[in-house]
């Protein structure tokens, strides 16, 4: 059975096990007091051109979220999200279990605008009984978004500008940033995320570690953010886990350079479902591919390929995903294409 289905499926890159390997007898300190991590920490500062920046590794996409939008928001106040964004969907109420509600303004193929946020931030305190609503206390954007689309720098700079002009924070859910970043037609680097964002994740668990996730704060972190971090159960013990994934991610370019292997066989995969006359309900240059596919040909195809359900569309058609990563091989693509 040839599999699709997403890009956590595989372990892990091969020098991540080796390094673990290497390092597995050494006695080290816990909860990312490490050299490792300290290591890789430096590293993630130097390729987002920022210094200063603090670095946490975390465990896992949906404890990242719920930790870090908990740690910036006051009791009060919510977070702003698409309505199909992950903390709005497909997170289980991880925020809401928090106190915090997910305020949802309604995405252009994923994306909010700076001027869909204007206005509901214009809504919000145009309102006379807003003092008995939920507070919009920060943005939450993921790059890239829930269809695999792609913010602009310019899109960045405008949201941040926003946030800026009405004192939140702008939150970047970077789980398959990896693959963002080595996208054709992206003018986004991590430097202009660090620039634009004041907070944002790098995934790992998409993008060839065993498990974890790095949040950058580039400018100011909320007060005692590690406590907050175990109090969510995001914190390991063993941190050397994540601190030796990221220090082996960010040594000579292997976190971009095994993003490319999915960019690569998803366009080949994708130039391959456009010419066999399929139809792409949104069009993006990233990792996940997303056809329309009649319900009786989707369990035809189910037989021989695994995928994942993504939405209903309409009585007979089903909107599906399919997902490439660093470990795709592209003898599966070529397989997968001769079943289509």
């Amino acid at each position: 059975m040839l599999s699709f289905v997403n890009d956590y499926s595989e372990g892990a890159h091969e020098k991540i096990l080796e390094r673990l390997m290497e390092t597995n007898r050494e006695s080290l300190s816990g909860y990312g007091t490490d050299k490792y991590c300290d290591s890789a920490k430096e590293k993630i500062r130097a390729a987002c051109s920022c210094p200063e920046a603090d670095v946490y590794f975390l465990v896992g996409g949906t404890q990242t979220n719920q930790t870090v939008i908990d740690a910036l928001l006051n009791q009060y106040e919510g977070v702003i999200a698409a309505e199909t964004g992950h903390v709005s969907v497909h997170e289980a109420g991880a925020i809401e279990y928090t106190g915090h509600k997910v305020l949802t303004i309604p995405p252009k193929e994923g994306k909010i605008s700076a001027f869909d946020i204007r206005r509901y931030l214009e809504t919000f305190y145009n309102d006379a009984n807003h003092e008995h609503m939920v507070f919009p206390g920060m943005v939450y954007i993921s790059h890239p978004t829930e269809y695999g689309t792609l913010y602009s720098k310019q899109e960045l700079e405008e949201i941040s500008a926003l946030c800026g002009e009405y004192e939140i924070p702008l939150y970047l859910d970077g789980a398959r940033l990896g693959y963002g970043l080595v996208s054709e037609g992206t003018d986004v680097t991590l430097a202009d995320i660090a620039k634009y964002c004041d907070a944002f994740y790098i995934g790992g668990t998409k993008v060839g570690a065993l498990c974890g996730e790095a949040v950058v704060f580039p400018r100011k972190t909320p007060a005692h953010f590690m406590t907050i971090v175990k109090q969510h159960g995001a914190l390991l013990a063993k941190g050397r886990l994540t601190g030796i994934q990221f220090d082996t991610l960010f040594t000579d370019g292997l976190y971009l350079e095994i993003s490319k292997n999915a960019i690569r066989t998803a366009n080949i995969l994708r130039k391959a479902f456009e010419e066999k006359g399929y139809e792409i309900a949104v069009k993006n240059s990233t990792n996940q591919i997303f056809i329309i596919l009649e319900n009786e040909k989707m369990e035809q195809m189910k037989e021989k390929a695994a995928f994942d359900f993504w939405e209903q569309a309409g009585e007979n058609h089903t909107v599906v995903r399919f997902a490439t990563s660093w470990a795709t091989r592209e003898s599966d693509v070529k397989a997968l294409i001769s079943i289509l």
